[in-house]
């Protein structure tokens, strides 16, 4: 097959690493060797065996390597060694559409025995399908010192590798940063690191934490059609999944054209073919439109829309959107009814009445999977959608207040530092919320925990540096931080930010947030770079 253009810009620094593999680093390796053959034995045959690959000549690294279905590299697997190397590089892939290595998830799946490739969205939609494959616990199982690791960085010797950056004039006067150890939750680093700042999109890990927490990885929502009782009045029921598609092509996700083929089924059962449509957006309290008024980052936050009310093709990133999410996905689904020969007659909002009989319901993937694409993506309207979950889970309202209050009180029960710090949204784009970088970087380290490990999607849905997500193209091809750092980014005007983890020189893992809050316009790329040769600096340092 022909040479991708990703490998191409990312092969010469791939074979420098090859070429500069520290003895500590091979050390780690044949610590980690065994854990590496287990996983060699259920990776797909197109991945190369990692025993193997780090002992493999350059020409051969290159030629293996193309074989990859995709060139999205990752450091993220702490049982195999946390270390990054050429035969870390050859193993890490392909990965999946929702950013999960694959060979991680085989292997977990095999393990666990509970299905759910590709984190659940090929199991289908139905009451009672397989869980999602818990790959990232088994990623991660190797954090308590078996892994061949290095001892933790010194913070003398980070503060002197980080300083020059995090002291830049161009992230202005307010900057604020910490580094946390994953394995002993220590902060090796801090620099202002409990002062609240405006975190932007970062705000999504602490959604992400507290929406897991409260209601479970495995947890789906339903979106449904409901027959008023003796009459032929159906009601579409939104359950607050934007992530319903009218497409043919769904991506695993809940289909409105599922939907209409099995209420047109349960309609005819009782002999109605000619209905009247309502719809009932009554799950949600509070204003529809987030304080940032109109914007093509977010919909208009009801329970009810299909493919998140976008009028493109698009399925992330800004996008125009429609003005009536619920009417519109209504109008869709009438019309899918009528090719599926039944005539309808549509109607406004209506609540569903408490004694209606359930014709049809398609449940979104799992919360994991939303998640993880939330975080990739940077989407946020999942993050308004999952705030509102935890305020359903939790007793508060479903509302921006609401799930604001609720993430707050959610986070308060995974006892992390939670002094100064505010939420306005779920999405970071309101600037009411000021979050800590010592709370970031412990939800994150949190996120890694044996203890905890129904947050583990918090660390897989993370962008890889160079590679995915919003971190595709923050990383050049040659930066020291490709495919090793994994963070969540966080713009707006004046505010960057960045949090996530690394694998440092000496294969530890470390968590770190960094915030900037008051960079001139003229310097927000200079900011970014800033922020980005930061986390850099901490994948090459061994800093003891």
């Amino acid at each position: 097959m022909p040479e991708p253009k990703v490998w191409r810009a990312a092969r010469p620094h791939v074979l420098r690493v090859a070429r500069g593999v520290k003895p500590g680093i091979a050390r780690a390796t044949r610590a980690v060797k065994p854990g590496a053959a287990r996983v060699a034995q259920v990776v797909k045959p197109g991945v190369v065996r990692v025993t193997s690959a780090v002992t493999a000549r350059s020409s051969q690294l290159t030629r293996n390597t193309k074989k990859l279905t995709t060139l999205q590299f990752t450091a993220g697997a702490a049982t195999l060694g946390l270390v990054f190397s050429a035969g870390a590089v050859a193993a890490a892939g392909p990965w999946d559409s929702s950013g999960q290595r694959t060979a991680e998830r085989d292997w977990a799946a095999s393990r666990a025995g509970q299905g759910g490739a590709d984190h659940g969205r090929d199991s289908g939609t139905a009451a009672g399908a397989p869980k999602p494959a818990p790959s990232a616990p088994s990623v991660l199982a190797g954090l308590g010192g078996t892994t061949g690791a290095g001892s933790a960085p010194e913070s003398a010797a980070l503060a002197a590798a980080l300083d020059p950056f995090l002291s830049s004039a161009v992230l202005g006067p307010r900057r604020a940063a910490a580094v946390v150890d994953v394995e002993t939750g220590e902060q090796l680093y801090g620099r202002n690191a409990d002062d609240a700042l405006t975190p932007a999109s970062t705000t999504k890990i602490a959604t992400a934490a507290a929406v897991l927490s409260a209601v479970g990885p495995d947890h789906r929502i339903e979106t449904r059609t409901v027959l008023a009782p003796d009459s032929a009045e159906v009601v579409l029921v939104g359950g607050g999944d934007p992530t319903v598609t009218a497409h043919k092509d769904t991506g695993g996700y809940a289909s409105l054209r599922t939907l209409a083929d099995e209420t047109a089924a349960a309609l005819d059962k009782r002999h109605l073919n000619e209905i009247t449509l309502a719809y009932d957006v009554s799950l949600y309290e509070g204003p529809e439109q987030h304080t940032i008024g109109k914007n093509g980052n977010l919909a208009l936050v009801v329970p009810l829309m299909a493919d998140e009310a976008r009028l493109d093709n698009s399925s992330s990133g800004d996008s125009p959107r429609g003005d009536d999410p619920a009417a519109d996905a209504t109008a869709r689904f009438a019309d899918l009814l009528e090719e599926r020969g039944v005539k309808v007659t549509t109607e406004g909002s209506a609540e569903a009445p408490k004694k209606a009989e359930e014709l049809a319901a398609v449940s979104s993937p799992p919360l994991s999977t939303l998640v993880e694409r939330m975080l990739t993506n940077s989407d946020n309207d999942i993050a308004e959608a999952l705030a509102r979950q935890v305020a359903l889970a939790t007793g508060e309202q479903p509302s921006f207040e609401g799930g604001a209050a609720a993430i707050k009180k959610e986070l308060k029960k995974l006892e992390v530092p939670l002094d100064g710090v505010e939420f306005a949204d779920g999405s970071g784009l309101s600037r009411g919320n000021r979050l800590t970088p010592a709370l970031l970087a412990t939800l994150l380290a949190k996120s890694a925990a044996a203890s905890h490990p129904e947050l583990r999607p918090v660390l897989t849905g993370l962008p890889v540096a160079g590679f995915t997500g919003t971190l595709r193209s923050r990383y050049p091809s040659d930066a020291t931080g490709t495919g090793i750092v994994r963070a969540k980014t966080g713009t707006l005007s004046n505010v960057n930010t960045l949090a996530g983890t690394v694998v440092d020189a000496d294969g530890r893992l470390l968590a770190f947030a960094f915030l900037a809050t008051e960079t001139d316009m003229a310097n927000t790329d200079l900011a970014k770079k800033a922020l980005t040769d930061a986390t850099s600096t901490l994948a090459t340092c061994g800093c003891r």
